[in-house]
């Protein structure tokens, strides 16, 4: 069995670091825009080194923002609606609490895009200063230990390094397990043997307060983002850009030519003879030539003539092609990247708009179950013991999708009426509404209710009696 003393944990985990660092900072590279050079000849000359630079066009940051755009918790409904003190969309729980405390309204966003470049990010829950806080790690200095990597949602320990080795100075890391946190130190992420691990602390969780937060794990445990399977196609976009470049450069216009003429030559201005270098031949004299001069000759035997122009048009037609591919691969709306929406129906754009509508639902998903974790750690390191076990709370995403309010007012109002939904229910599903304002409007609900139902009590206490009906009829 393998040891899970501190010092092992660690080593383990900074060579988890180590092994993946080279496959990470690639997908870092084309995130920020440092790609492979397109393929040109060995002798290439400073000229083509600049248009491969230019040639780089960068596609990996709308890959990942396009879906992390479209992801945001928008509230927390706990599974045990009897429990809640107040509502059952977050209003007044310690959870959403933790979650407002945190700032993980603004600081969400960071996760997703992590996850989505990289394949996983993590958070760490954990109790600052006697207030429960959660942040984001980041996949490149932060590694976690699964016993089953495929299906387990605890590790089994987690370590972030949060100072990197400079020169002579050792680098910084927190190891967390099941019950304690340790601070550790090493020289290098090769350099195992110089790792150390000093006393641990108790984290007050029971169980490693590290979550992962992975865009797709496979069987065999391995994460995949958006960015890793589509470098090759970048390559191609990138390749055939160069190729543009080039052409257009060096053979996009045409070109004028005379044969049978000899260019003028430097003269002695004494005795008109040619001035000859240093190999004895004639020196030529530069010829301004440009769109406003013509070339004209005297003798019969001199030919003009010009050299068409390379033509750009199959350039630019494999450049949308290989974008069209990108689009499918990665499940973007054609339309997102190539900006054509001129002719497309409303019905063309729902068709456009469907794949990347499934991918984001499967990223809610798999990120709903990473936060409903995060809420429960929460839960437990703020004494909240019934929260902690809760493991039928969810979170409530809010609906980025565009509709107008008209629209979206007469399909609520069908759904209250025809179907009977309650329309207190309904708040959630109105277009751009937030989880303070319906706090809002539960307080304003209720105190109109108390106004009614004040008025409806002075109206009974001062309606005038009923009058009294006197009959003549003779008593039976």
């Amino acid at each position: 069995m393998a040891s899970t003393s501190p010092a092992s944990l660690a080593k383990q985990l900074l060579g988890i670091l180590y092994k993946d660092k080279p496959r990470l900072d690639r997908i870092d590279d084309y995130l920020h825009g440092r790609h492979d050079d397109p393929y040109m000849p060995e002798t290439a000359d400073a000229e083509y080194k600049l248009l491969a630079r230019r040639s780089v066009s960068n596609w990996m940051p709308l890959l990942v923002g396009t879906p992390a755009q479209a992801l945001c918790v928008d509230g927390f409904r706990r599974g045990r609606p009897g429990e809640l003190p107040k509502g059952n969309d977050g209003a007044g729980l310690p959870e959403w609490d933790h979650w407002e405390r945190s700032r993980l309204g603004g600081r969400q966003s960071a996760i997703y895009r992590g996850a989505l470049s990289y394949g996983h990010a993590f958070a760490l829950t954990e109790k600052v200063k006697g207030r429960v806080r959660s942040k984001g790690l980041s996949a490149m200095k932060t590694a976690a230990l699964f016993e089953d990597p495929a299906n387990d949602e605890v590790p089994f320990a987690a370590l972030t390094i949060i100072q990197s080795p400079r020169g002579d100075e050792r680098g910084i890391a927190r190891l967390w397990d099941a019950r304690n946190e340790y601070r550790v130190t090493f020289k290098s992420l090769s350099d195992l043997d110089s790792v150390k691990v000093q006393n641990g602390r108790r984290h007050g969780s029971s169980e490693c307060p590290i979550t992962r937060f992975a865009a797709l794990v496979d069987l065999e445990g391995r994460t995949i983002g958006v960015i890793e399977p589509m470098i090759e196609l970048q390559d191609r976009i990138n390749q055939t850009v160069f190729d543009l470049l080039i052409a257009q450069t060096g053979g996009s216009f045409k070109v004028r030519y005379a044969s049978g003429m000899a260019p003028p030559v430097k003269r002695d201005p004494e005795t008109g003879e040619p001035i000859l270098d240093e190999n004895g031949a004639p020196q030529p004299l530069p010829v301004n030539l440009n769109a406003k001069r013509f070339l004209f000759s005297d003798d019969a035997d001199v030919k003009f003539g010009t050299l068409d122009e390379t033509p750009l048009g199959g350039f630019i037609e494999s450049i949308d092609m290989s974008i069209r591919h990108l689009a499918a691969v990665s499940q973007t709306p054609p339309h997102h990247l190539l900006g054509q929406i001129a002719n497309l129906s409303a019905e063309a754009l729902l068709a456009a708009e469907t794949a990347l509508s499934r991918k984001i639902e499967e990223f809610r998903r798999v990120f709903s179950e990473a936060w409903e974790r995060v809420f429960r750690l929460a839960a437990e390191l703020a004494g909240e013991s019934a929260s902690a076990e809760d493991f039928h709370g969810e979170v409530l995403w809010r609906d980025m999708e565009q509709r107008s309010l008209a629209q979206s007012a007469d399909a609520l109002g069908k759904l209250a009426d025809q179907l009977h939904v309650p329309k207190r229910g309904l708040w959630r599903r109105i277009p751009g509404v937030t989880q303070n304002e319906i706090d809002d409007w539960e307080d304003l609900r209720e105190q109109e209710d108390a106004e009614l139902m004040l008025a409806a009590s002075v109206r009974r206490a001062t309606a005038p009696p009923a009058p009294v009906e006197f009959s003549d009829a003779p008593a039976a």
